[in-house]
């Protein structure tokens, strides 16, 4: 590929998340591809009331390896139009954005218009969400106005590749899945990992990762786990990830279902440095969402050759082939609960984890790079 100057739109340290993680991520393989990458992220993302999380704002160090403006105001249109005018004057070949909520459209509809103005930079999206999980009745029109200054879209689900068609025909798409997150850190023995956590080593564990959410489907694990009791006493599930919502329900389902000794709630967000060590410490990685598009959290399973469960919703079935690294399941208490069962009764994790080392060399970030060039 020829050289190209190329920008990305989105989440970047000091904030912290998926999303930052993701954009750092990308804006190095484009660097080991040969072209000059920086990021421009947000000196506001939320306001503070509109954030469910504790704290917008990473723990960790800066990254030192690559270039990262945090100058977007997403609630200031006078700087939407300082910041589009500034990045027009810059003449990228390339601008991509990542859009996941239709509330960053009017800024990102307005910097990306401004920065088209040059006649020059290409816009192209990767769009993690066209619809939203949790709709609001502005969703439609500020998701048009924001797809309509772009040039081509990139999904990660065949989900989201559809919806585009919704708001935008006949422009260029693609779909890749989701790559695999590779920055965690190594591979922990697993009995060490327990350890490191503060683990019983005698128990086995299931991992729900994430923030969580309605969406997310907490609460029907919870439900299949119930079920496991009596056959797997010394099984235990993880909950870790901060609560996006009022945790008051879960916390009583817990105690409802008698699963206070069972369930460990590692309720703080999760630093990037002890990621690994909890993916280390799972035997299987339990994702029962009720409704979704795509997932980081597979990508983190592949990374660390953890067999998964998923519900048969959105992408994820797409990543996760049935009965070969792990299973997928309606979302229905007894099916979950099931292939939990089977998973451990059948002592699925040798072939589980040597499929995965096979279906985990399709997440590369490299093909990625490729496909958003080749759009």
């Amino acid at each position: 590929m020829n050289k190209k100057k190329i920008l990305i739109v989105g989440p970047a340290w000091p904030l912290r998340g998926g999303l930052a993680t993701y954009n750092e991520r990308l804006c190095r393989a484009f660097i080991e591809q040969g072209h000059e990458c920086e990021i421009v992220s947000f000196s506001l993302q939320y306001p503070k009331f509109l954030f469910p999380g504790k704290t917008q704002l990473s723990d960790d160090p800066k990254p030192t390896d690559i270039t990262i403006h945090s100058i977007i105001n997403s609630i200031n249109p006078f700087n939407w139009f300082l910041v589009g005018n500034k990045l027009k004057n810059k003449q990228y070949d390339l601008v991509v954005f990542r859009y996941w909520m239709s509330f960053m459209a009017p800024a990102f509809g307005t910097i990306a218009r401004l920065i088209k103005a040059n006649g020059k930079t290409k816009i192209i999206t990767i769009t993690d969400n066209i619809i939203p999980h949790e709709q609001q009745f502005y969703d439609n029109a500020f998701t048009q106005y924001f797809l309509d200054a772009c040039n081509g879209f990139l999904a990660m689900s065949r989900e989201v590749y559809g919806h585009v068609d919704l708001f935008c025909k006949g422009k260029p798409k693609k779909y890749v899945a989701h790559p695999m997150y590779d920055m965690f850190g190594p591979l922990v023995n697993k009995q060490e990992a327990k350890k490191q956590l503060g683990l019983d080593e005698n128990c086995d564990y299931l991992l729900f990762f994430g923030f969580i959410r309605k969406y997310k489907g907490l609460s029907l694990l919870l439900n299949s786990f119930v079920l496991l009791q009596q056959s797997h006493p010394n099984l235990k599930l993880i909950v870790a990830g901060e609560f996006y919502e009022n945790s008051e329900p879960y916390l009583q389902q817990i105690k409802n279902l008698g699963l206070e000794n069972s369930v460990i709630l590692r309720t703080d967000f999760i630093p990037n440095n002890e990621v690994g060590i909890y993916f280390s410490a799972a035997d299987l990685i339990v994702q029962t969402y009720i409704t979704a598009t795509q997932s980081g959290v597979t990508q983190i399973a592949y990374y660390y050759n953890k067999p998964m469960l998923v519900t048969n919703v959105g992408g994820l079935a797409e990543l996760v082939p049935n009965h070969v690294v792990g299973y997928v399941v309606e979302r229905n208490e007894y099916e979950i609960a099931n292939a939990i069962s089977n998973y451990y009764e059948q002592n699925k994790e040798v072939e589980f984890t040597a499929n995965i080392e096979v279906e985990k060399q399709k997440f590369t970030w490299k093909y990625l790079t490729e496909q958003l060039m080749d759009i």
